[in-house]
């Protein structure tokens, strides 16, 4: 799977996150965070929680207005719209690797090395949610 992610990194856009918008392609990569919530948001989120060598520990599908629970082994949480986690076929297990963006250090695309490996880019997102 190879989906294109912003990263979080500072205070400010740990904070904001999601909240304000109408949607998402790919996902956003919240680092140092250990749960999240969906307050105010204007879709539901697929959530994952990755411990500090990128395996995923718990995965959920939260609803609007909702407080996720802590999961404390995480070092990060990737947010993405409803569905994407299914149609990308991430599980709880996989291995997810962030990498920087040679042209912006804030976006970069998730990888899952065990298809990395073998090129299947078939379970890449598309706009159009045909994945």
């Amino acid at each position: 799977m190879l989906a294109t992610a912003e990263v979080a990194r500072d205070r400010r856009s740990l904070r904001r996150g999601l909240l304000g918008r109408d949607g998402i392609d790919g996902a956003i990569v919240l680092e140092r965070c250990r749960w999240v919530h969906t307050i105010g948001m204007r879709f539901e989120l697929d959530v994952a929680h990755l411990d500090a060598d990128g395996r995923v520990l718990r995965v959920a599908t939260m609803r609007r207005h909702r407080v996720g629970r802590p999961v404390i082994a995480s070092c990060c949480v990737i947010e993405a719209q409803r569905g994407a986690f299914e149609r990308w076929g991430l599980h709880v297990g996989d291995v997810v690797e962030v990498r920087a963006s040679d042209d912006d250090p804030g976006v970069a695309p998730a990888v899952k090395p065990d298809d990395a490996a073998t090129g299947d880019r078939s379970r890449s997102p598309g706009t159009d949610g045909s994945g």
